[in-house]
């Protein structure tokens, strides 16, 4: 168990799903897609950043799976993964399979979808996200205090959990960049005050090669 000074500490080690191929620029929220984990040297990378003996936890969805498997067939200490479906993507109800040109047409929000207060058509709000999510993370911790846990998710999810950590409201959230395969970390330390404990250690972590060939994109 980790702990600091008698303190309980659990670390979330929060991974995205790889991507998904999309050649029509569709969105497919909660829709069961596939991804590729073609790229084996990016695995190999984030799989030596994971801790050994962690719970496994991942969300319902199939890109979600495949990519904690692939983490441990490159060399992460996998088990048995935990299925949390509080932890899938934003349901984006009558939005999913449009394209996202369509959906810019009526969206004004540089950074999601839509407002995230706003539930879409026959789905959900990032809010809504946000609040099956923090319930999930606190169940979690509950259960596993102490341990280290690998949540293989989205990247919805993932603002979600840095706005829990972050106390931040929804706008702000959903002004993270969260790569596909990146690795953020955020602690929770049991005897702090509630209001205070949780940290965030580091988001969005990638290799510097990736970086580059983005910044230069």
């Amino acid at each position: 168990m980790a702990a600091v000074n008698g303190n309980a500490v659990t670390r979330w080690w929060w991974v995205r799903h790889a991507p998904v191929p999309n050649p029509e620029g569709r969105c497919y929220g909660q829709q069961d897609k596939d991804c590729d984990t073609s790229n084996e040297a990016l695995f190999r990378h984030q799989a030596r950043m994971l801790p050994g003996g962690a719970v496994w936890i991942t969300s319902g969805l199939l890109r979600a799976k495949r990519t904690a498997t692939v983490l441990g067939s490159c060399g992460a200490d996998y088990c048995q993964p935990l299925e949390e479906t509080r932890f899938n993507e934003q349901h984006f109800g009558d939005w999913q399979g449009r394209t996202y040109v369509d959906l810019r047409i009526d969206n004004t929000h540089l950074f999601w979808l839509g407002a995230p207060a706003v539930r879409t058509p026959g789905g959900e709000s990032f809010v809504d996200l946000f609040e099956r999510t923090r319930a999930g993370i606190l169940d979690h911790t509950a259960q596993h205090r102490g341990r280290d846990i690998v949540a293989v998710t989205h990247g919805g999810t993932i603002r979600a959990a840095i706005a829990h950590a972050m106390t931040l409201d929804p706008e702000q959230a959903v002004r993270f960049e969260v790569d596909n395969v990146s690795v953020s970390l955020i602690e929770h330390y049991e005897h702090a005050d509630p209001d205070h404990a949780w940290r965030v250690v580091f988001t969005n972590v990638m290799p510097v090669e990736h970086r580059l060939h983005r910044a230069l994109a």
